[in-house]
């Protein structure tokens, strides 16, 4: 059972590091480069997740998990720890403001529409409120041009603000983009990995649909089908969980810190 075990993972795994390599070649990383990452990846993991309760990691220890020799893990274990990008920082604040303007009573129409905001800092209604309120320590005027940068807000004739786009999607930007890898198919393994653990207590949510023989005119109607839908369903689940965190409604209470959310992807594959 073991053996086939290793088997599966190892076929899994050769799947994901093919789509990985597509990434990694287009962007001219060197094989010895994803290496490097992947060596400090075994170390971090054992000297953070794989400890023996009741005792502290060891360089040894990590040696003999991750198949690296010592001085390998110990020159891995003084490096200087990897921090936050400022690509997504930017990224999860500019989202909180779109979603913000598609959902906050303040900054919506009759119909539940986002409504088009002033600039003006002494509206409370205005963008400007908008940003304070959900964007951080970010100032209004960097948060519209990186918005304007990307295609989710435009000016209008009058000067007021208009959203073009009910999600923040950073489409003039690779590296936003290539930031969002690292976010989005790390929660999407994290989430595998857990239900893979038998120690886990309850299952989380991981279901796809998906079928092989759809003519090209069929797979275009899901595909706009399952935008439409899915965008509707986000925005639903992204106001409940704005009602509860503590960063989005100060009024919220409870004890720990908790990261959770729900994402949706499309994917397609010409097959003939």
């Amino acid at each position: 059972m073991a053996n086939q075990i290793k088997q599966t993972l190892t076929s899994a795994i050769q799947r994901v590091l093919y789509s990985l390599a597509r990434v990694l070649i287009r962007h001219e990383v060197s094989f010895d480069e994803f290496a490097e990452m992947a060596k400090r990846a075994y170390v971090d993991v054992g000297m953070k997740e794989l400890t023996i309760e009741g005792r502290q990691p060891s360089i040894s220890r990590v040696s003999i998990i991750s198949g690296l020799t010592r001085k390998e893990v110990q020159r891995i274990t003084n490096l200087d720890p990897l921090a936050s990008t400022e690509e997504d920082k930017r990224y999860n604040r500019a989202s909180r403001v779109v979603a913000a303007w598609v959902r906050d009573p303040l900054f919506v129409d009759a119909a539940g529409e986002p409504r088009l905001l002033s600039l003006s800092n002494g509206d409370d209604k205005g963008f400007s409120a908008l940003v304070k309120s959900h964007g951080g320590d970010v100032p209004a005027r960097a948060m519209l041009d990186e918005l304007i940068r990307v295609g989710t807000v435009e000016k209008t004739a009058d000067g007021q603000l208009k959203l073009l786009s009910r999600v923040f999607i950073p489409s003039a930007s690779e590296i936003d983009k290539i930031n969002i890898l690292g976010t989005d198919v790390s929660d999407l393994i994290n989430t595998i990995e857990h239900n893979l653990n038998p120690g886990a207590t309850e299952v989380f949510f991981q279901r796809k649909v998906m079928y092989d023989n759809l003519p090209t005119d069929s797979a275009e109607r899901f595909r706009n089908l399952s935008k439409k839908q899915a965008q509707a369903l986000i925005e639903k689940w992204d106001q409940w969980l704005a009602e509860h965190d503590r960063d989005e409604n100060p009024e919220v209470s409870g004890e720990g810190r908790i990261r959770a959310g729900f994402g949706i992807y499309y994917f397609q594959e010409k097959l003939h």
